[in-house]
C-alpha cells in the first residue's frame, strides 16, 4: 500500500507517516519544512519520497501532488493534515490571511486535486484532518474554526460526489479535539491529548475507513452537545470548551 500525507513534518502528521511506515506502508511526504523531511525520512522502516510544498501557493501545490503521484507510480491513501491555527483577537489580516490561504485554498486545492486522481483511477481513500473546532464559533480566534468548518462541508460534498458519480472512494473526516502540538503550546486545554495517543486513534480510523472520527472519542459528546446547544448557552460555555 501507498499513502500521501500532506504536512508531515511535524506533530500529527509526523506521527502519522511513523505508524503507516510501521504497518508497512511506502509513503510520500510533504512540507514546507524540507530539513525536517530527510530526518523522517532517515527514521522510517519503508521506502519514502519527499517533496517540499508550501500549500498557500496552491497552484504549485497540485503540481507537486501530481508529481510525487507519479513518482510513487500512483498511490492508495492521500491524508491532508496541513493547517495552521493562531490565537487572534486582535483580528490581524496577516493572521486572518494565512489561516484561510492554508486551511481553505490549500486543502481545498489538494482534496479536490485527490478526488479527480482517484476517480481516474477507480478507487482512493481521501482523509482530512478538520477539527472539533468547525462544529463552534470562536471568540478569540474566529477564523480558524470558519475554516475548518470549510474544510468538513468540502469533504462532505466530495462524499456526495462520490455517489452521484458512483465511484469507489472513501473520504474520512477526522476531526481531533486539542491535541499537545505548538498549535496549543502554552494554553490549558481541556482533554488535551498527547500527539501518540491522539495518531494512534487516527491510524485506526482510517485503516477503518470511517466517515467520522473524533480524536480523541471522547469529543463526540461534545459533538452531540453542540446540536442542541443554544448560542445562549454556549457564549457562556466558551472558555469552558475553547480557552
Amino acid at each position: 500500500m501507498k499513502a500521501i500525507i500532506i504536512g508531515a513534518s511535524s506533530g500529527i502528521g509526523k506521527a502519522l507517516a511513523q505508524k503507516f511506515s510501521d504497518n508497512g506502508y511506502i509513503l510520500g511526504l510533504t512540507a514546507r519544512r524540507e530539513n525536517l523531511l530527510h530526518d523522517l525520512k532517515n527514521h522510517l522502516k519503508q521506502k519514502s519520497f519527499i517533496k517540499k510544498m508550501d500549500v498557500t501557493k496552491a497552484e504549485d501545490s497540485i503540481k507537486i501532488l501530481n508529481d510525487l503521484i507519479q513518482e510513487m507510480n500512483g498511490v492508495d491513501l492521500i491524508i491532508i493534515n496541513a493547517g495552521f491555527g493562531k490565537t487572534n483577537p486582535e483580528l490581524d489580516w496577516e493572521i486572518i490571511k494565512q489561516t484561510i490561504n492554508v486551511n481553505v485554498l490549500g486543502f481545498a486545492a489538494i482534496a479536490a486535486e485527490s478526488y479527480k486522481y482517484f476517480s481516474k483511477k477507480g478507487s482512493g481513500h481521501i482523509v482530512g484532518i478538520s477539527s472539533i473546532a468547525s462544529l463552534g464559533p470562536s471568540d478569540h480566534t474566529p477564523t480558524y474554526p470558519a475554516s475548518k468548518a470549510f474544510d468538513s462541508m468540502f469533504l462532505y460534498g466530495l462524499k456526495l460526489k462520490n455517489y452521484i458519480d458512483k465511484k469507489n472512494i472513501f473520504i474520512t473526516d477526522i476531526r481531533p479535539g486539542f491535541v499537545d502540538t505548538d498549535m496549543v503550546k502554552g494554553r490549558k486545554m481541556i482533554w488535551c491529548s498527547s500527539v501518540e495517543k491522539a495518531s494512534k486513534q487516527i491510524f485506526k480510523a482510517i485503516l477503518k475507513k470511517k466517515q467520522v472520527a473524533y480524536i480523541t472519542k471522547r469529543w463526540f459528546l461534545i459533538a452531540l452537545l453542540f446540536k442542541f446547544l443554544p448560542f445562549s448557552l454556549y457564549k457562556k460555555m466558551r472558555k469552558i470548551l475553547f480557552p
